[in-house]
């Protein structure tokens, strides 16, 4: 079975092991095994949905909708391609599902020039970024600064390590621990709009805020 990258494919499989001492009693004939049953989801993050090949040493059956699903018995080909309601979905896979993590939030927070001072805007979107911070159970926040191209790489790599360290700093400061922050600096190597050398360009300036 292949796992596209933007796929979650679930499988609920039933079992149940006896271990004793002594004597065994068989109580009747041994039930027969409960099939697997592989269900095909769009990603939780952007419902993006790719596609799945189920396949057995007797058959392979290609899944390609969004809740469809297959049942897998051994030495038999997987069954035919059947859509599952939305509520039979949450039934048997509810408590999966709820335990999926939150999926990320990203921000993007500007600067003005040649500073690691927030333009008037970007500001005022602080205490929304503080409000999702706090109120993950667990935070793990990532803060990469970003340049646009004027100035050598090297001063640029330094002023996004600071616009950076800007933004960890006011985290910290609401309150959030300082060891859930992780800080980088791509200084001009990773455009948000490409751009020649020595040119100004205000989105490039900016710091990429990603909350998990």
């Amino acid at each position: 079975m292949n796992r596209d990258q933007t796929t979650i494919i679930l499988g609920a499989v039933a079992a149940v092991l006896l271990w004793g001492c002594g004597a065994r009693r068989v109580a009747g004939p041994t039930p027969p095994p409960s099939p697997d049953l592989i269900v095909l989801l769009p990603d939780p993050d952007n419902g993006a949905l790719g596609r799945a090949s189920v396949s057995t040493p007797s058959g392979t059956v290609d899944l390609i909708d969004a809740r469809s699903a297959t049942q897998v018995l051994a030495n038999r080909p997987p069954t035919p391609p059947s859509v599952l309601e939305e509520a039979e979905v949450r039934r048997v896979f509810g408590d999966a599902l709820a335990a999926l993590p939150l999926p990320p939030a990203l921000f993007n927070l500007y600067f003005k020039f040649d500073s690691d001072d927030l333009t008037d805007e970007a500001r005022a979107l602080v205490p929304e970024i503080l409000q999702v911070v706090t109120g993950r159970p667990a935070p793990d926040v990532v803060v990469v600064g970003h340049t646009d191209t004027t100035g050598s790489s090297k001063a640029n790599f330094e002023l996004g390590l600071k616009r950076a360290g800007t933004i960890r700093n006011l985290l910290i400061q609401a309150g959030l621990e300082a060891s859930l922050i992780e800080v980088t600096s791509h200084g001009e190597a990773d455009l948000l709009i490409s751009t020649p050398d020595e040119t100004f360009e205000p989105r490039n300036r900016r710091v990429e805020i990603a909350v998990r």
